[in-house]
């Protein structure tokens, strides 16, 4: 009986609960910081300038080092989580965001203590980042390594819907506080509420993973290790036997990722800057974040039936042509035309997101598992949706036009259709046969090393 079939359907959904929750709790916190980068830091931790941009553009320098920190999170989390575990990092990475984001609602601002506010605003970034680079790849093994190889794809979006969910949270939080406010007030003190909150939901996420124990993929794969000392785990034997599924994950993850800052995070900027009322575009932003929520797991189902190659296909190919009808549907200033282009811009994205821990998965034995997929996923990160905001906003000062902005979209989604028509197709694929011919090629290369 293999392995991968052992956790009973009721078990599993604790596992995806135990995954979503920590998810969740983690993506609040980081979007929390994205969407106040945009109405609070720039106002709050930087010099005045007389150009609103410049504070703003300072403030998504700062979100970008989140992004800088998590391919190291990545690269650390997955080296120990290859050898001790998922379940252990999930629960430290969590308490570790939950601690940072906190005290950013602590901080005061560089009217009170000058260059000090932004410096520690960044080391806290820092910390936040480094934490959900270790979050994101061990809470997709725990769901995709308790998977039946014919539904990985399914439950394996659980997880990305969660993203949605942190970020729908981080809006209902910020929409509340900002419409029942005066801005004088939410400038002063009550963006903190939504920092200060993260304690009751970081408790929360930390008791539900503690339901849930490491997959018995993982157990064999960790006696295997164990037993045959010259195996190799992590970061430098990934990159030695698998280049081609780190970079291959690497290009998938490149357009998606920039799309999606662009259309949740960009867009609030685009939108301001033209005119557009801030609650209004925060109340748009949550219906938005409803229907993400809901496309992913019906993506990932789709995946499972006719393959996660052509559907990344069609989100990579869809997301170079989004620009080009949504900067315009923007323009019209319309309600409902805003909604639906942003609505448009979430559904294409989670035609590439819901497939990718099923893919990268699969793209990996189990004992550099871990490692591989927070390379292929964090790494990515800080050349793609770290600096999509600040290059949209850079763009908009400088030609005040959306065209430079949609060329910017279109070459992204170009890399990732690349890396979606050169990837192989895994649907379906068992994960202990993956580790069995990973142990094979590691026995033919004894033997030839011995002869």
């Amino acid at each position: 009986m293999e392995h991968e079939h052992s956790a009973d359907r009721p078990y599993l959904k604790k596992v995806v609960g135990a995954s979503m929750a920590g998810t969740v709790v983690e993506w609040y916190e980081f979007f929390l910081y994205g969407t106040a980068a945009t109405l609070v830091f720039g106002k709050l931790f930087f010099p005045a300038t007389g150009n609103e941009l410049d504070g703003i553009i300072a403030a998504f320098a700062t979100y970008a080092v989140g992004f800088i920190a998590r391919p190291l999170g990545g690269i650390v989390f997955g080296h120990v989580g290859d050898r001790i575990g998922r379940k252990s990092l999930l629960q430290f990475s969590l308490v570790l965001i939950g601690v940072s984001t906190f005290l950013m609602g602590c901080l005061p601002g560089f009217a009170s203590i000058g260059y000090w506010a932004p410096a520690m605003l960044v080391a806290l970034r820092f910390i936040q980042g480094f934490a959900l680079g270790g979050e994101w790849g061990g809470a997709v093994l725990l769901v995709t390594e308790h998977s039946p190889n014919d539904s990985r794809g399914f439950w394996g979006s659980f997880p990305q819907a969660g993203v949605p969910l942190g970020n729908l949270l981080a809006t209902i939080v910020l929409l509340i506080l900002s419409a029942s406010l005066s801005e004088e007030d939410f400038l002063s003190w009550g963006w903190r509420i939504g920092f200060w909150l993260s304690v009751v939901i970081v408790g929360i996420g930390y008791y539900i993973r503690t339901q849930v124990t490491d997959s018995p993929t993982f157990a064999a794969a960790r006696e295997r290790i164990e037993a045959e000392a010259d195996s190799g785990y992590g970061l430098v034997e990934v990159f030695r036997r698998y280049p081609r599924g780190v970079f291959t994950a690497m290009g998938l993850r490149f357009g998606e990722n920039i799309l999606y800052y662009m259309v949740v995070t960009f867009s609030i900027t685009y939108l301001a800057h033209r005119g557009v009322d801030t609650t209004r575009i925060l109340a748009l932003l949550l219906f938005a974040h409803i229907l993400h929520v809901v496309v992913i797991p019906f993506v990932g189902r789709a995946t499972d039936r006719v393959g996660r190659k052509p559907v990344y296909i069609a989100g990579a190919a869809l997301t170079m042509a989004w620009p080009f009808a949504a900067f315009p549907m923007f323009d019209t200033g319309g309600t409902a035309t805003i909604l639906a282009a942003i609505m448009l811009g979430l559904a294409i994205h989670a035609l590439m997101y819901a497939a990718q821990p099923a893919v990268m998965a699969e793209m990996f034995p189990t004992r550099m598992r871990y490692s591989g997929v927070s390379l292929g996923y964090q790494v990515t990160a800080i050349v793609a949706g770290s600096w999509a905001p600040l290059i949209g906003a850079a763009l908009l000062r400088e030609y005040d036009s959306w065209t430079p902005i949609a060329a910017y979209i279109l070459v992204a989604g170009a890399v990732s259709l690349g890396a979606a028509l050169v990837m192989r197709e895994t649907r379906g694929a068992s994960l202990l046969a993956i580790d069995e011919e990973d142990m094979r090629r590691l026995a033919r290369e004894r033997s030839e090393k011995d002869s």
